[in-house]
């Protein structure tokens, strides 16, 4: 294992830009990267071609990218397998003034009679939509409307943890979350992400990581978040979908990731520190070989079933990029 570099804060860019937007995540989710920020802007490249994220939930790290200032003439690409995320993101960028109608309705009934409300939207509303628009894949993001963008966020501001389960019947089944008062509709911000992506005239679609090396090119950067293997058998937090990510997954990302490499792309990959990763690649010959390095830095685990457990822990930062 490569020595890990201390994490120091490193002052945003964004001021340097006064015309820039500043959009921030507007989605809590499980494995979030804002408070590893510090750490992965060491490994940002300087100059690249196309952005991809293949992982995308909160997109921390694309954010962090645009007020940066390293995302401006860009193309980028943005995906995930979960195709609610994919639509929410999708009326975002389409119809943001519909979405955030919506959503300061929602956050005002929510006011009223927050317990009642939560249920009646998860389970009268949200998930009776949803079917509606259903596919043998999940629900069809073309189809997903402004509304169902709009109670996806609720859902997620108002639920525990901001976690997005699905039941064996596909079914959104987080319970509420434990809120005094939480920020449901930040208006500023959400039309914020909209112009930001529109600007870069992003693309948000469901696509498999393995799809990159059908997209990808030499000089492009790839950024990498997967659903984290699990460091113990009650970590596992990797079911943001109703097909979860197994460790044959990761094993299959890995062979994607050394491709990229071999490629000449420029990859970002975060992970946890469990010994099914440690294997394949702190010090892998096939990882070495195409100039993949593993990195331990320390971050704050925030989502635990015991709460005595939130705390420090060690994440890798595997790279070809030299911080």
């Amino acid at each position: 294992m490569e020595p890990g570099l201390q994490p120091t804060v490193e002052p945003h860019a964004q001021h340097d830009h006064p015309n820039a937007i500043s959009p921030r995540p507007f989605l809590k989710w499980a494995g979030g990267k804002r408070q590893l920020l510090p750490v992965l802007r060491r490994f940002y490249p300087q100059r690249f071609n196309v952005y991809h994220e293949p992982f995308l939930g909160s997109g921390a790290v694309l954010f962090d990218l645009i007020n940066s200032g390293h995302l401006r003439e860009q193309s980028v690409h943005l995906s995930d397998v979960n195709a609610d995320l994919v639509g929410c993101y999708q009326r975002l960028l389409d119809e943001p003034s519909i979405v955030i109608s919506h959503l300061q309705k929602l956050e005002s009934d929510y006011r009223a009679a927050p317990l009642i409300h939560y249920y009646k939207v998860r389970d009268e509303m949200f998930n009776s939509q949803r079917a509606t628009i259903m596919t043998a894949s999940g629900p069809n993001p073309d189809a997903y409307s402004a509304e169902l963008a709009a109670m996806f966020i609720y859902l997620n501001k108002t639920g525990f943890n901001g976690l997005f389960r699905l039941n064996s019947k596909g079914k959104f089944n987080v319970p509420q979350g434990r809120y005094t008062n939480p920020r449901i509709c930040d208006t500023a911000n959400l039309l914020n992400v909209s112009a930001a992506l529109s600007k870069l005239k992003a693309t948000v679609t469901i696509r498999s990581f393995e799809e990159l090396l059908d997209f990808s090119n030499k000089n492009d950067f790839v950024y990498l978040d997967p659903p984290y293997a699990p460091t113990s058998k009650t970590s596992n937090f990797t079911s943001y979908t109703s097909s979860g990510f197994s460790r044959e997954d990761q094993q299959h990302l890995q062979q994607v990731v050394i491709n990229l490499a071999t490629k000449g792309c420029f990859v970002l990959l975060s992970n946890s520190t469990a010994p099914e990763v440690a294997t394949l690649y702190d010090g892998n010959q096939e990882a070495l070989r195409v100039g993949l390095k593993a990195y331990k830095f320390p971050a704050r685990r925030s989502i635990n079933s015991n709460g005595k457990r939130r705390g420090q822990v060690l994440e890798y930062i595997i790279t070809n990029i030299h911080a």
